[in-house]
């Protein structure tokens, strides 16, 4: 899969003792090895999620089998519905597809901190009703917008990227992708494309 790769200014510093007592709650999973300090680009702001606003059909392309070296792709259509909150430092996201025949909604909460400049997304769907407790965090930078976050997928300790791609705000890019190096090395999973209803 293509994707323009524009990396924001972050530093990942080891974390040890932080982590341990993730470790015991939880023997099957493993700890984040790292941590994040995630810088705001130069001309973030509480208008960079303005492109999205409104009604779009996408076009999704999902990797089958994540960190497994698959190469087999789903592809699938879906909606996405964005209105702006919080008089501008925030938006809510609707999500809706179909999966195995049965429907599907996820939802997107993103917010913009005056004081960081930076945006936090979080994420929550009709398959597992909790909220991310550790959302992505990030900023856009000459149409691109990155988001991160350590996660555990498979009982592995990962590093998670949203990326938006509205360099054409006509057909805005949002690719998700995972890293089991701290970012070195990246794992392309999901791309949607979206056009405008």
């Amino acid at each position: 899969m293509k994707s323009i790769i524009i990396m924001l200014a972050f530093t990942i510093i080891p974390v040890t003792a932080v982590h341990a007592q993730s470790e015991i709650k939880n023997q099957k999973k493993e700890t984040m090895a790292t941590t994040l300090d995630i810088k705001p680009s130069a001309t973030s702001s509480e208008k960079d999620f303005d492109f999205l606003e409104g009604k779009w059909k996408v076009h999704n392309k999902m990797l089958k089998s994540r960190l497994s070296d698959s190469n087999e792709w789903i592809e699938f259509e879906s909606e996405l519905h964005l209105r702006k909150a919080l008089n501008g430092i925030g938006n809510v996201e609707n999500y809706y597809s179909t999966f195995n025949e049965k429907p599907f909604e996820g939802m997107a909460v993103r917010l913009y901190n005056p004081q960081t400049r930076l945006w936090k997304v979080y994420w929550m769907d009709s398959n597992n009703g909790t909220m991310d407790e550790v959302p992505v965090t990030g900023s856009f930078e000459k149409g691109i917008g990155k988001f991160y976050a350590n996660d555990i997928f498979n009982g592995q300790a990962i590093l998670v990227l949203y990326q938006w791609n509205a360099t054409n705000p006509e057909h805005p890019i949002w690719s998700q992708a995972f890293s089991t190096d701290n970012g070195k090395t990246w794992e392309w999973n999901w791309e949607m494309t979206l056009t405008r209803i």
